[in-house]
């Protein structure tokens, strides 16, 4: 990162590139400084605010589904085909129709963020219920365990992993929701807010907003992993 900086900074400075198409990332961090009190004041807690409401939402969503999915095979052949085929639409393109929907204030928003962030998590949760050891299920059921106790002691915690899969990968699309949200129409946020500096042709205030909104998807990551991490090795210690 740090050659890819010093490489950045040099030809910029010895191509003389203008700042408003590609500034010095000496410039976008000063800008990054000079304007801290409003991205950081107003601007990235409202993008926050966003990303992890829709997170929540998809992730609520998202394992009710699955679980439908699982348990009747009616509600799969029903819904999962048309799950795959929304992937086949630019969910840019649906963005502005759930802005129509549902206005332009928070509900828009996170109606967006729903939208980038539900899909992932429905399909890793569904294919990790779907895929449980047949060796074990049939163990548990020479056991006496019923269709109740193999869901929630066996295909559950298999299915965590790709559970957590798809989250890390929501967790980061999360970020972009709540951004594409914020360009179609809003009044803060730091997707506003590169619009705004886009439009004012404030190619140093753009990129801070845009170091931010990367830094804010890499800390959701990882959090999800810290998350991931820790359940797991809770889990081993009480196994062991």
């Amino acid at each position: 990162m740090a050659l890819f900086l010093i490489m950045w900074e040099g030809i910029c400075r010895g191509f003389s590139i203008p700042a408003f198409i590609l500034p010095p990332p000496s410039d976008v961090f000063r800008s990054l400084w000079d304007i801290r009190e409003q991205l950081f004041g107003i601007h990235l807690w409202v993008t926050l605010r966003e990303a992890l409401l829709g997170l929540l939402l998809a992730i609520l969503f998202g394992i009710g589904l699955s679980m439908a999915m699982t348990f009747s095979r009616i509600v799969e052949r029903l819904v999962y085909p048309y799950l795959v085929i929304s992937q086949t639409i630019p969910i840019i393109a649906l963005s502005p129709i759930f802005i129509l929907w549902f206005g332009y204030d928070l509900s828009g928003k996170i109606a967006v963020t729903v939208l980038f962030t539900f899909f992932p998590i429905v399909v890793s949760l569904y294919d990790g219920l779907r895929h449980t050891d047949p060796d074990m299920v049939n163990l548990l059921r020479t056991m006496g365990a019923t269709q109740k106790q193999i869901f929630w002691k066996l295909q559950i915690p298999s299915s965590l992993p790709h559970f957590f899969s798809g989250l890390k990968v929501a967790a980061t699309y999360s970020v972009a929701g709540a951004t594409i949200g914020e360009w179609l129409g809003s009044s803060a946020g730091l997707g506003y807010f590169a619009r705004r500096a886009s439009g004012n042709f404030q190619a140093p205030a753009l990129f801070a907003s845009v170091v931010l909104l990367s830094l804010m998807g890499i800390l959701l990551f990882w959090l999800v992993s810290l998350l991931e991490k820790r359940y797991f090795k809770t889990n081993d210690h009480i196994q062991k």
